[in-house]
């Protein structure tokens, strides 16, 4: 039978989880991790898996049963590949993993995954990303097989054509606009502030509407610099955050940004190679 639990105060999932559960309710620690791993903690109905979740005042967690077709990251199917030869290997990565582990221990992320997946008994693949996409970001994401072709590709990186979809609250004054303010990242924070400084770096966001809704806007953006969090920060300072943001703006299940298309000069056989992916439902379900 499911247990529901009403959070009040904010907090990191996994700290909700320790303190209702194992500081009150007895349960060992190594318990709630692994219920949180396989997919039977639910946040407002939503199956989470992420133990840095962040939960709200109001907001309903509910243990249960792992639901049919639930899936933890390690539980995933196989990553779809859109690109490979012998030097470069590019993935749809789905929102809600991590591109590159955050320590030693972490195995759920899409460079493991792929590594994994390609590895062979007696040859272990080697992968070093090229670019990285933000957890809750999907879409297109690529890894090189050395570290001399990861180089080799990112020389060339600021003629490299990268774009998105976006679907961003309420509707931009302008059907298309640029926006170049500056970033500065504050490591503290892990946020970045927009705007002039002597730390800030220039940073370059091309955007239009190509769909507009009452209260949701889905947008094309091109950005001509790669820096983090760079559509997010840009979109919140004009106005316009990227739906379920929650740290530029305001959280949901989803958050609405997706990697769609990338296009560079592959270094050696010097052709254009062309990656593109369609967004996942769930992520046009945002604009309704």
């Amino acid at each position: 039978m499911a247990q529901k639990y009403k959070v009040t105060t904010r907090t990191k999932l996994l700290s909700f989880l320790f303190e209702t559960l194992a500081l009150n309710g007895g349960w060992s620690k190594k318990t709630v991790k692994q219920r949180l791993q396989s997919a039977t903690v639910f946040v407002n109905g939503q199956v989470q898996t992420k133990h840095d979740f962040m939960v709200d005042a109001g907001d309903m967690v509910t243990i249960g049963t792992q639901q049919r077709g639930a899936q933890t990251n390690s539980q995933q199917k196989k990553l779809e590949i859109l690109y490979q030869d012998k030097d470069l290997i590019a993935i749809n990565k789905p929102a809600g993993l991590l591109s590159v582990g955050t320590n030693k221990e972490t195995k759920d992320h899409a460079l493991a995954l792929l590594r994994s997946e390609l590895s062979r008994a007696k040859k272990h693949l080697r992968l070093w990303p090229v670019h990285r996409l933000d957890r809750d970001t999907s879409g297109v994401l690529l890894f090189a097989t050395s570290k001399e072709m990861r180089e080799a590709v990112m020389e060339q990186w600021s003629n490299t054509e990268k774009t998105y979809l976006a679907v961003v609250e309420g509707t931009p004054k302008k059907d298309h606009g640029t926006i170049s303010q500056p970033l500065r990242l504050d490591e503290k924070e892990y946020k970045m502030h927009v705007g002039e400084h002597k730390e800030a770096k220039p940073a370059i966001t091309h955007y239009s509407v190509k769909e507009s809704r009452s209260k949701r806007t889905l947008l094309k953006v091109n950005i001509e610099t790669g820096r983090q969090h760079q559509i997010r920060a840009h979109m919140a300072w004009l106005g316009h955050s990227i739906v379920g943001d929650e740290r530029y703006g305001k959280k949901e299940a989803h958050m609405g940004l997706h990697a769609m298309r990338l296009v560079f000069v592959h270094p050696l056989s010097k052709k254009k190679i062309v990656l593109e992916v369609d967004a996942p439902q769930t992520f046009y379900k945002l604009l309704k």
